[in-house]
């Protein structure tokens, strides 16, 4: 059993492997920012009201929110490759629908199509947990992580330019032939993950849970045009509040939930997701801020009086800056900890948006703001899944990323119903038309400020570890990783490698291969002998454990699957081999 004593998965990963998710990442992200160039033109482009085509944005907001955590747990229990395809095989139809009609309800259906894409950032980091090597996957986490900031960033020129010199239809159709690109590239290159969660589909939990969603998310998108005292409004949050307390109490109580409420509720696990919140608020309001305070004409004495494309392009340096954060996370997170690189990409945040007050009178100066901001986001959104999957056991990842995304589109549909607030309430009427104006502007930053501050205050109350001990990912050495995982595994092998004469044997390298034949883990015996080893689910496996000095062993075990760690001490045969 030659393959056992590997140190990379028994199935090839491709070096474009981790390229091609980010890629799919872009993709969705280039599939929500697609119309912000023209959603003030929207009434007009679909005959209809400007209360009504906001629903052509508040759709896609839904369904994105409601699909991310189901898509991550369907990936865990069917297959993240399989599932992340189907995300994106819908967004293909609904860009298809949306690029066929002026009409409004088939566009709001496009759209909605459209949203189920988000579950794709969730299942890309599932993968790239299940299949890379620890030392490549804090970087390429990062990496799919800001891709979503990245393809935002890069959308909006792009958007502006065809919407600006061609038929806006074409938007959709170039979204479309994205998505099928992004298909055949997985297909091609992104091998399945044969990690499976134990259990079945939650459906009552996921319409509970889908119930709630809407609920609380429609108002928040539509209370400025229903109002924030009205009954509908409040009616509706009240209703959210029931219904997601009901959905909380019957998730408990299933055996295979949805999402797993006690992990959620583990402190590491809790204020990262409500640190997600904060910064998801803090990456929307720049996004809404700046392209408008570019293109409002000079004679208002503050607005820039630049085209839409060049608006576009002023603010692109925030995707690409963060696209470029990635590899710097890398090695911050290795050396402190995600923990360290979340605080300093929140500083970095803060003080983008605190010199941005002051940085307001030429568009070089949005470009100065929006690569600080730009490095900051990147920092910060590269932290969160480690975080997360540090956290969690491995066959939960799809889910609590899932979750995880789902925190950051609730921020930003709190930032944009907020920020929206603010800009209207400010706003000054030229003309019979209603502009914003330059201190609506800067209470909008200021809000992301203090947004910033609050993620500040979360993240300090993170525990404080080891970098190998917070993410299990990038230990220092395989020694420290043993210990690290120790610390938190319930499920898996625990024992000791014992030489023939009965002594403990220290340093020997000790492999867990799954009934797939790829290895599961992998680890070295620390002084005593001893070594901790988990598994994402119960099942055969074989641990091959080899050390200088002494011949193999492959040792057949079965994992029930409990939250408890078996007992297996290993004992190397006799026969010296050369080291």
């Amino acid at each position: 059993m030659s393959h056992t004593t590997t140190d990379e998965p028994a199935r090839p990963v491709s070096g474009a492997t981790v390229p091609v998710l980010a890629f799919a990442g872009i993709v969705v992200a280039v599939m929500q920012t697609l119309l912000v160039p023209v959603i003030k033109d929207l009434p007009r482009l679909l005959d209809t009201t400007p209360s009504n085509a906001t629903w052509v944005l508040t759709s896609t907001l839904l369904s994105g929110a409601v699909a991310t955590p189901i898509m991550g747990r369907l990936g865990d229990l069917y297959g993240k490759r399989r599932m992340l395809i189907v995300s994106l095989a819908v967004m293909v139809a609904g860009a298809l629908v949306s690029a066929v009609t002026d009409a409004l309800l088939p566009m709001i259906v496009g759209r909605t199509l459209q949203g189920f894409a988000m579950g794709a950032i969730p299942l890309g980091i599932g993968l790239m947990r299940d299949m890379l090597p620890r030392e490549r996957l804090g970087s390429s986490m990062a990496l799919m992580s800001s891709s979503i900031g990245v393809g935002g960033g890069l959308a909006l020129p792009a958007a502006a330019l065809v919407a600006q010199h061609t038929d806006w239809h074409a938007l959709f159709y170039g979204a479309a032939g994205l998505g099928v690109l992004s298909i055949a590239l997985t297909l091609l290159v992104v091998p399945e993950s044969p990690l499976r969660a134990k259990g079945s589909f939650d459906l009552p939990g996921a319409l509970g849970l889908s119930a709630g969603l809407v609920l609380l998310l429609l108002p928040i998108t539509k209370g400025s045009d229903w109002g924030w005292g009205s009954a509908t409004t409040l009616g509706l949050f009240a209703a959210a509040v029931v219904i997601l307390l009901l959905w909380g109490l019957m998730e408990l109580r299933v055996a295979a939930p949805l999402v797993d409420l006690r992990t959620t509720a583990r402190r590491e696990v809790l204020l990262t997701n409500l640190a997600s919140i904060m910064v998801g608020v803090a990456f929307y309001v720049v996004s809404l801020v700046l392209p408008q305070l570019l293109q409002l004409p000079s004679a208002t004495g503050y607005g820039l009086g630049r085209s839409m494309v060049v608006a576009g392009l002023c603010v692109a340096p925030l995707g690409l800056t963060m696209m470029f954060t990635a590899p710097v996370y890398a090695r911050l997170s290795a050396r402190y900890g995600p923990r360290t690189t979340l605080i300093i990409g929140l500083l970095v945040i803060a003080v983008g948006y605190g010199g941005g007050l002051g940085l307001m009178s030429a568009a070089w100066q949005t470009v100065v703001t929006s690569v600080l901001l730009g490095a900051g986001i990147g920092l910060a959104y590269s932290s969160l899944p480690a975080l997360i999957v540090g956290a969690v056991p491995a066959s939960e990842t799809g889910a609590a990323n899932g979750l995880n995304t789902l925190m950051r589109s609730i921020g930003t549909s709190v930032s944009s119903a907020v920020i929206g607030m603010v800009l209207a309430n400010t706003s000054t009427t030229v003309g019979g038309v209603a502009i914003p104006t330059m201190h609506g502007f800067r209470v909008s930053f200021l809000i992301a400020t203090a947004a910033v501050a609050a993620g500040l205050v979360l993240a300090f109350f993170l525990p404080r570890r080891r970098p190998a001990a917070t993410t299990q990912l990038r230990a220092s050495s395989e020694e420290d990783a043993n210990l690290a995982r120790a610390e938190e595994v319930l499920r898996g092998f625990r024992g000791r490698v014992l030489a023939a004469d009965g002594a403990p044997v220290a340093r020997a390298k000790v492999t867990l291969i799954d009934r797939h034949g790829r290895q599961a883990g992998a680890t070295l015996t620390a002084g005593d002998g001893s070594y901790t080893l988990a598994v994402p689910a119960g099942g055969p496996y074989v641990l091959a454990a080899r050390a200088a000095g002494h011949g193999p062993l492959a040792h057949a075990a079965t994992h029930g699957g409990d939250e408890r760690p078996v007992d297996l001490d290993l004992s190397l045969p006799g026969d010296t081999v050369p080291a």
